[in-house]
């Protein structure tokens, strides 16, 4: 009986962030500089819509919706498999330098490389994340990866990256400056269907290898000695999550720049909703995190109009306070 509760409360859950996510992107691809009636937005998604609003709909404001569903959830999965394998909830890719990571290597790369093509850059960015997390685990390694000192030193090699891009931003040619420093605060504006092939793949594979190891995570909750003793083999499943959770960040962050503060915020959202179950917490976390992404972007669209604001600053402004409250609250525990 209980197990039939908690299955029927996580459809409805499921079913109801769907939902939401649905909403958000009608809305989404209804308002903007030039309002569309809804029917004409349906007409387009159905290819029965012969008027002008069709490119808008979908050459202009899908593609950006798109992406900011695929990175929201990337971003949000990255950040809930850090806070399993750490053990920590104030983890999140951009606190422990895999962020950090791959932009000093985008950033370097759109600095010194002429003609480049896009479908390089997610690449770049999960080379650069990869960099970044082996020297955090090269240097957190004693006998084996302590969770603790994971964190520590990857603030400090967040810290160190982010002086390295700005070192990149200010060495780099002038007329660049501009986009690069766009691309770092973290914005899908001029998002299109080449940004789209480039990251889709990398959600449609890392998501579900992360959900077929959602069981080793609740394993890893319970303790190292009680893992170890139930036959989890902890440094390796360790090394395999972290991975999977560069190449989501990576791929994010190659193609949207530093979005701070989804991968800290989803995760925690979820547990409140469904409990510590990984296997609820990864996809609730993903739908989530393109949640927040989706409403981002509708913010930074219409709230300041005609500017378009990037994403990243509004999920830094909520994130932040978010952060304060989290290490408030642990103090007071």
């Amino acid at each position: 009986m209980l197990k039939a509760r908690i299955a029927k409360h996580s459809f409805l859950l499921f079913l109801g962030l769907t939902c939401i996510v649905a909403a958000l992107s009608l809305l989404s691809l209804s308002v903007g500089g030039v309002s569309v009636p809804l029917k004409e937005v349906l007409a387009s998604l159905t290819g029965r819509n012969a008027e002008a609003s069709n490119l808008i709909i979908m050459q202009f404001r899908l593609p950006r919706i798109v992406a900011a569903i695929l990175i929201g959830a990337a971003l949000a999965v990255a950040g809930a498999l850090l806070q399993g394998v750490i053990r920590n909830p104030l983890a999140s890719p951009d606190l422990l330098g895999v962020t950090g990571g791959a932009s000093v290597a985008v950033v370097a790369f759109m600095t010194f490389v002429t003609g480049y093509s896009i479908h390089w850059v997610p690449f770049i960015a999960i080379g650069g994340a990869l960099v970044a997390t082996t020297i955090n685990y090269v240097f957190a390694w004693k006998k084996g990866v302590s969770p603790f000192r994971l964190v520590l030193i990857g603030i400090g090699i967040s810290t160190a990256m982010g002086a390295l891009t700005t070192f990149l931003l200010i060495s780099g040619p002038a007329y660049l400056a501009a986009q690069v420093l766009n691309w770092m605060t973290g914005s899908i504006y001029g998002t299109n269907w080449s940004y789209i092939e480039v990251l889709w793949p990398w959600v449609a594979v890392f998501i579900p290898l992360s959900l077929l190891l959602a069981k080793e995570l609740n394993v890893q909750s319970l303790g190292e000695d009680v893992a170890r003793g139930l036959g989890s083999r902890l440094q390796l499943s360790r090394m395999i999550l972290l991975f999977y959770s560069v190449a989501l960040a990576g791929a994010a962050v190659g193609v949207a720049g530093t979005i701070s503060f989804i991968g800290l915020m989803a995760p925690h959202i979820s547990r409140m909703l469904v409990g510590n179950s990984y296997k609820l917490i990864i996809p609730v976390s993903a739908l989530i995190g393109a949640i927040i992404l989706l409403l981002a972007d509708l913010a930074g669209r219409m709230l300041f109009q005609p500017l378009d604001v990037p994403a990243g600053v509004f999920t830094a402004g909520i994130g932040a306070p978010f952060f304060m409250y989290l290490l408030f609250k642990r103090k007071k525990i």
